[in-house]
């Protein structure tokens, strides 16, 4: 009953209320990257969702316009020179992340489930997860979200190539940790995952999860 009925209905409701709510900050984030950087406010982009359709994600615009064809592509790095001045404030803070209320509306995602991923970090993943990664529409946040909200600062520290760093190490844990929440969604799952998002604004610990969470799959030793 839930995850076919009351999980979306709670999408729906929780959305338009971040919209309402959230309206005083949206607006003048939109004046602000009117007047600046590139003067864009939104951009789209395809990523990858519920059963490995394709849809159009929407987010503030962050970065250079080009900037998924140059530099490091589909990941980002600490100071990476492709971030705008206004934008590493609403990256840092997540605000870039809100419009996809929008996408939440729509339908194409949910408030908690995994992250929609761009197809070439969508193929690092195994066969057998890609098969299962989107079992359940991808969310605003979620829990491979809340262990990797700092993902930029593991890509910047690694001596290897980001993307091959992303294809060893990260994509095998992010796959088994949504495999987790597949087994462990509930409304109670969600409303715990809802309410570390919003503290981690403040308190920036990847282990925090751990404690609120049983069963979570180890993270593993990273190089």
């Amino acid at each position: 009953m839930y995850k076919s009925f009351i999980k979306r209905l709670l999408d729906i409701l929780l959305a338009l209320l971040a919209i309402i709510v959230l309206s005083p900050l949206l607006i003048p984030v939109m004046i602000i990257l009117l007047a600046t950087g590139e003067h864009y406010v939104f951009y789209g982009q395809n990523r990858i969702g519920y059963k490995n359709r394709t849809f159009k994600i929407w987010k503030f615009v962050t970065m250079t316009k080009n900037s998924p064809n140059i530099g490091t592509g589909s990941i980002t790095l600490r100071n990476d020179p492709r971030v705008l001045p206004v934008g590493r404030i609403l990256r840092k803070t997540k605000i870039n992340e809100l419009p996809q209320l929008i996408n939440i509306l729509m339908g194409d995602m949910s408030i908690v489930g995994p992250r929609p991923l761009m197809k070439v970090d969508f193929d690092k993943f195994s066969e057998d997860i890609q098969s299962k990664f989107y079992n359940q529409p991808p969310g605003l946040t979620g829990i491979a979200s809340l262990i990797f909200r700092d993902a930029e600062k593991l890509h910047s520290e690694t001596k290897m190539d980001p993307h091959e760093f992303d294809r060893i190490f990260l994509a095998p844990y992010k796959g088994q940790l949504e495999l987790w929440y597949q087994s462990n969604l509930s409304f109670l799952t969600d409303i715990k995952i809802i309410i570390l998002t919003a503290s981690l604004v403040v308190n920036n610990d990847p282990l925090t999860p751990f404690r609120y969470f049983k069963g979570l799959p180890s993270m593993p030793q990273f190089e």
